[in-house]
């Protein structure tokens, strides 16, 4: 079962989705965030499209781990995702996510300027991977 990450943010809203195999996250093109409907038909789209069974979307916390306003709008935008497409959505902690990724596009020799378009969907490749990471780990040697 495929696996979609979605780093929400107010202009564009990261993606990444997993491999067949469930080891891999794979960075999709940032979808826009101002329309929160054709968000949700894209998500759904996307996720027929690319055969997933899950969602997962980060939950930012404060540094102290109390949630604010962009916590209470991952939560939202999570029951509104389950509603719209009939699929279990998770909400994972996406703490520094964002600096991770920015930080793993530099090492790969990308300039700031360069990443603004894909900072997004790379926060949500470093959530998923994180989250796929510990899947496996939970589950019992063969």
């Amino acid at each position: 079962m495929r696996v979609l990450a979605i780093d929400l943010g107010s202009v564009r809203v990261g993606i990444a989705v997993s491999d067949e195999l469930g080891l891999m996250a794979h960075p999709r093109p940032h979808l826009p965030a101002k329309d929160t409907r054709a968000l949700l038909g894209a998500l759904a789209q996307l996720a027929r499209d690319e055969e997933v069974g899950r969602f997962i979307v980060g939950l930012p916390r404060h540094l102290n781990g109390s949630e604010g306003r962009g916590a209470r709008d991952a939560r939202r935008f999570a029951s509104a995702l389950a509603k719209h497409t009939s699929l279990p959505v998770d909400l994972v902690d996406e703490w520094l996510s964002t600096r991770e990724a920015h930080a793993r596009l530099q090492e790969g020799g990308n300039k700031q300027k360069d990443t603004r378009g894909r900072i997004d969907s790379a926060a949500a490749a470093v959530l998923l991977q994180s989250w796929l990471d510990g899947q496996s780990a939970k589950e019992p040697p063969r």
